[in-house]
């Protein structure tokens, strides 16, 4: 009895202390802009919550994709085409293009979870392949120059998003609110089946569960989360690029969830800000950053087996499950 009550104030422990350190995280981004260029943490942010995404896909529900750049990259042009082309506010557009992606995820979701592992992964990077073309020659992507001039506009014709500060915190609320559904999402009785599929697919089988459909509900959702952030960047930085579409992208969401820890919420975040603030030290160095994440990549596998934060949850503050905080 006494170490099922250890066990409860350890877990109520580290309950309270996660709430700490989200609410001291919270006070940090408010606060940033004034001390960091806000364009920068816009960048964070929008990766952030890409990487939050696909984590859904990846540390919840088992699923590899290597196509979630199609989703990024295709809601950046769904929304950037609406807004510059038809004159839609920014908030119709990031709509748009949110609903865009969940579309596409559909589509490709429906194909892809008929395979399992490796098999999976490589119909969702020939089917984002294929929609890479797709961005090449359609008209409305404008090719390799992109949808530039892309303007802010003023959202819900109230807040003038051309001044930086009011972009920032429509941004830090279009994460937090991202970042909410994600935690709710996977608190919820749909996401234990997740769990459960991710740990015992054929077990979640014989319970009676249909698996399948709950695949794709749950890469639908990634994909509509992605697509927030992809629209989102497209009104922050005024354009939609090819960059943002190719099989690079998809690698590159993979390492900042394996650099900040698969299956955690803070993980892929932490990995995020780590990618993304090294290629923006780095751009102007003439150091290649790929060599530098690749640097740091290989001492994470190595110290950080779990990732930076899943690592420290096993360590710190789940002491009590045995090292598994790395799972939830």
């Amino acid at each position: 009895m006494s170490e099922l009550t250890l066990q409860d104030e350890r877990n109520a422990a580290s309950v309270r202390l996660e709430r700490a350190l989200v609410a001291l995280g919270i006070v940090a981004l408010i606060a940033a802009p004034f001390f960091v260029y806000p364009i920068f943490i816009m960048k964070m942010l929008c990766f952030a919550l890409f990487a939050c995404a696909f984590n859904l896909l990846l540390g919840y529900t088992g699923l590899l994709s290597f196509g979630h750049a199609t989703f990024f990259g295709g809601a950046a042009y769904f929304c950037a085409y609406a807004v510059k082309a038809w004159g839609w506010p920014p908030e119709a557009g990031i709509l748009l293009g949110m609903g865009g992606a969940a579309v596409l995820g559909l589509v490709m979701g429906f194909f892809a979870i008929r395979r399992q592992g490796i098999y999976f992964a490589m119909i969702t990077l020939a089917l984002a392949q294929m929609f890479y073309f797709f961005c090449v020659q359609a008209p409305f992507t404008e090719g390799e120059d992109g949808i530039q001039g892309v303007p802010r506009g003023t959202l819900f014709g109230i807040l003038d998003l051309n001044v930086a500060m009011n972009m920032y915190y429509v941004v830090l609320a279009i994460f937090l609110i991202g970042v909410f559904a994600i935690w709710r999402i996977v608190n919820s009785p749909f996401g234990m089946i997740l769990r459960s599929i991710r740990e015992n697919e054929n077990r979640a089988i014989s319970l009676g569960y249909s698996v399948g459909r709950y695949k794709l509900a749950a890469f639908v959702m990634s994909a509509a989360l992605a697509g927030l952030a992809g629209a989102t960047k497209a009104i922050v930085f005024q354009f939609a690029t090819l960059t943002d579409v190719t099989w690079q992208m998809s690698g590159e969401v993979i390492l900042m969830n394996l650099l900040g820890g698969i299956g955690t919420m803070a993980g892929p975040a932490v990995g995020a800000g780590l990618v993304v603030g090294l290629e923006n030290t780095l751009a102007t160095s003439g150091f290649p950053v790929t060599i530098a994440t690749g640097l740091i990549f290989m001492i994470c596998v190595l110290i950080f087996r779990r990732g930076i934060v899943g690592e420290l949850y096993a360590r710190w503050l789940a002491p009590a499950e045995g090292g598994e905080g790395g799972k939830g």
